[in-house]
């Protein structure tokens, strides 16, 4: 193990490759410019590209609302509205078996759901998940606010539950897609893509909530886990 230590030294001073820079998780996370302009509103539109994690909207420790302008057909309809991240960590906003739904995958090791107690009925509607946040983060121990969910259907609270804790600061990886989940699903309930199979108008993302922020406490943490 040793000479294998030694000549990967070799090699490297060999190729010009020393000192090797192990400030890249710092610079992943340093805040950068951007060309658009900070705003509090976006609107997703279905069979569009996944939008990077970078370029999507950051709801994560803040209270926010994705409302879904949708037609559902005669027969109804199912599948995601809304979806970000994976089944290694993320959040979707689906319709299944009639019910709206909402579900929060913490890091793999929970999943947090809501579910509506009356379906949703055919015809066009505004289908809205609100997220009320009800603590503080505790980023250095990898949990972000804690939170009520909340579904409506054109305005009639029609499910809610406690979301005790959220991812802390981004879903790895943190794709955002509007009307399926490509890869591997958010949550179990599901087998992926599930397409929705209604028209969706666009679906409206408000994150006009003050953003809980603690970058040295995500530094820490991310340097933790290598």
């Amino acid at each position: 193990m040793i000479n294998l230590i030694a000549t990967w030294y070799v090699e490297a001073g060999k190729y010009k490759v020393l000192p090797i820079d192990g400030s890249f998780l710092q610079r992943v996370m340093q805040e950068r410019p951007q060309l658009a302009k900070d705003r509090t509103r976006y609107v997703y539109f279905q069979d569009t590209q996944t939008v990077p994690l970078f370029a999507a909207v950051r709801v994560l420790n803040r209270p926010h609302s994705i409302t879904a302008d949708v037609e559902i057909p005669r027969g109804g309809a199912e599948g995601v509205l809304l979806c970000q991240g994976t089944g290694a960590g993320g959040y979707t906003f689906y319709v299944k078996d009639g019910k709206l739904m909402y579900a929060h995958n913490y890091v793999s090791r929970a999943i947090y759901q809501v579910e509506s107690v009356e379906p949703v009925p055919e015809g066009r509607h505004q289908l809205r998940f609100e997220f009320e946040v009800t603590g503080k983060p505790d980023i250095p121990h990898g949990k972000g606010t804690p939170g009520r969910g909340q579904l409506y259907i054109d305005g009639k609270l029609v499910g809610n539950a406690e979301i005790p804790v959220t991812t802390p600061f981004a879903f790895n990886p943190g794709g955002l897609t509007c009307g399926a989940n490509p890869g591997l699903p958010v949550t179990p309930e599901y087998s992926s893509p599930f397409k929705f199979t209604g028209k969706i108008y666009g679906v409206t993302v408000d994150v006009s909530g003050d953003l809980i922020k603690d970058s040295e406490a995500e530094l820490r943490l991310v340097m933790a886990r290598q």
